[in-house]
C-alpha cells in the first residue's frame, strides 16, 4: 500500500519528473509517500487537490449512470473519504448512538469492513454548534500512514487526536488542547516523517502539536493565538527546505516541522481561514473570510513580502495550483483563475450554488461540487473558462471527494421520509 524503504529511491526519480506530485523530502527514513492509484489523507497525495493526472474518472454521471455502489452512513459529517489499500475510511458522528466513529469500506463493493468507537458520549452539547449550524461534529478526514489511522476529533470542550490500527483498533489517543467551541471544528491530522501534527485554534487559546506517529509520545507543541480559526496545517518544500504551515489567527507563520519551532511568522491572513494552502514553489496562499475577504499570496522565504493580494472571497474551499496559475472555487457560486505569480485574475464565471468543497484536479481537469450536489466539470485553462459537464448527485455535499484509481468516492446526504441520510458512493466507467 505504502512505498517500503528499499524502494523510496524509484520514488525519488518519479518526484523529479513530477515535482508537484510529492511535496515532503524523502531522505527522512520515517518519510511515508502515498502509492499511485490511493488518497490516503486530506486533499490528497500531494497535498494540494491534485489526484493522479493518469486516470480517467468520469465527467459525467447521474443517480443511474455510472454510479458503481451507493452506501448508507449512519449519523453526520462532513470529513472527506480517503482510500487506501481496496478500502475506504471516513468518520462519521452518530447522535442516536451518541458515538463518533471510523468507518471502514471495501472500495471495490462497498460493503462496510468494520467500524471503530472513537469517543463514546461527549459531543451531544445542543449549544456547541450554535454559532454555524453547517458544521457537524465529524468535520476531520482521516490520515493512513499505512500501518495506522489517525483521525480528529472535538469531544468534552477538547480536541483529541487518535490513532488506529488498520482493523480499527485504538492505539492511542491524546488530547491537543481544550478548546472553547465557536463555529465548529474540523482540522484534519497531518502526517509527516515519523510525526503525526495536529492543530486546534480557538478563542481559548490553541495549540499546534507533533506526536510520535507509533506512540503518540508528544514530540513539540507550540502555543497558538486565543482567536478561532479552522484551517488544517500542511508541509511544503519551499525556499530549499520542509515548512510547516498554518493560516489564520491573524497570522501566515511558518514551522519546522520536526521541532514545531518558528522558521518565520508575519502578520496576516485574516482572523479566521478554512482552506489548507498551497505554493508555487515561492508562495503560499492564504485566503480567509472574516472579518475581511482576502486572497493573497506571501512569499515563503521568510521575508515576510506580500506579492500580491485580492479582495476576494476564498472563505472555505481550498485552491488549486497548477502551471503558475491558482483555480478556485469561491464560497458564492464563482470559478475563478488568477495567475500565482501577480495576482492578476484571468477569468471569472459564475457556477452556482455555494460552495463547502474543495475542488480536486486530475491532469488539466477540475471537479468542483457544491452544497445542493451539483458538481461542475471544467478545464484548468487561464485563458477561459471552458466547461466539461454538470452532475447532481444528493441534495446536500460539504465533503471534499477522494479521486483515484480512475473512481470518484463521495460523501452525500439525502432527505428520505424526511429523515437526513449520509450515503458513501463509488462513481466509476
Amino acid at each position: 500500500m505504502f512505498l517500503s524503504k528499499s524502494i523510496c529511491a524509484a520514488w525519488i526519480l518519479i518526484a523529479i519528473s513530477f515535482p508537484m506530485a510529492i511535496t515532503n523530502i524523502l531522505a527522512d527514513e520515517n518519510a511515508v509517500v502515498a502509492e499511485a492509484g490511493e488518497w490516503p489523507w486530506w486533499r490528497g497525495p500531494s497535498f494540494d487537490g491534485a489526484a493522479d493526472s493518469s486516470q480517467s474518472p468520469p465527467i459525467n454521471w447521474s443517480d443511474t449512470e455510472s454510479i458503481l455502489w451507493r452506501t448508507p452512513i449512519p449519523g453526520r459529517g462532513h470529513g472527506s473519504p480517503i482510500v487506501r489499500d481496496g478500502e475506504v475510511l471516513l468518520a462519521t458522528a452518530d447522535p442516536e448512538r451518541k458515538v463518533q466513529l471510523v468507518l471502514c469500506f471495501d472500495a471495490a463493493t462497498g460493503a462496510k469492513k468494520w467500524e471503530s468507537i472513537v469517543h463514546e458520549g461527549g459531543f451531544d452539547n445542543a449549544n456547541a454548534m450554535a454559532g454555524n449550524a453547517k458544521a457537524s461534529f465529524a468535520s476531520s478526514t482521516v490520515a493512513s500512514d499505512g500501518q495506522q489511522l489517525y483521525i480528529n476529533f472535538f469531544n468534552n470542550d477538547a480536541v483529541f487526536t487518535t490513532a488506529l490500527n488498520n482493523q480499527g483498533d485504538i492505539v492511542w489517543q491524546r488530547k491537543v488542547t481544550d478548546y472553547v467551541m465557536h463555529q465548529g471544528y474540523g482540522s484534519s491530522p497531518l502526517i509527516y516523517q515519523s510525526l503525526v501534527i495536529a492543530s486546534a485554534d480557538n478563542k481559548g487559546g490553541g495549540a499546534v502539536v507533533g506526536f510520535d506517529r507509533a506512540t503518540g509520545k508528544e514530540a513539540w507543541r507550540r502555543k497558538r493565538p486565543a482567536k478561532p480559526n479552522y484551517a488544517s496545517p500542511v508541509v511544503h518544500s519551499v525556499d530549499g527546505r520542509d515548512q510547516l504551515f498554518l493560516t489564520g489567527c491573524d497570522l501566515v507563520t511558518s514551522l519546522n516541522p520536526n521541532t514545531g519551532e518558528a522558521r518565520w511568522e508575519i502578520d496576516g491572513a485574516t482572523t479566521e481561514c478554512v482552506t489548507t494552502t498551497v505554493t508555487d514553489g515561492k508562495h503560499v496562499y492564504s485566503t480567509g473570510g472574516y472579518p475581511k475577504n482576502h486572497i493573497a499570496a506571501i512569499v515563503a522565504d521568510g521575508s515576510g513580502e506580500l506579492a500580491w493580494e485580492l479582495n476576494t472571497r476564498g472563505y472555505v474551499p481550498s485552491m488549486l495550483i497548477r502551471d503558475g496559475y491558482l483555480y478556485a472555487t469561491l464560497d458564492d457560486g464563482v470559478a475563478t483563475c488568477i495567475d500565482s505569480g501577480t495576482g492578476k485574475t484571468m477569468w471569472k464565471s459564475r457556477l452556482g450554488g455555494t460552495f463547502s468543497s474543495s475542488p480536486v484536479l486530475v491532469g488539466d481537469t477540475i471537479y468542483a461540487t457544491n452544497e445542493e450536489g451539483q458538481t461542475y466539470v471544467f478545464k484548468a485553462n487561464p485563458e477561459k473558462f471552458v466547461k466539461l459537464a454538470m452532475n447532481k448527485l444528493g441534495e446536500s455535499v460539504f465533503a471534499t471527494p477522494a479521486i483515484c484509481g480512475g473512481r470518484i468516492y463521495t460523501r452525500v446526504s439525502e432527505i428520505e421520509s424526511g429523515n437526513r441520510q449520509e450515503y458513501l458512493i463509488c462513481i466509476g466507467r
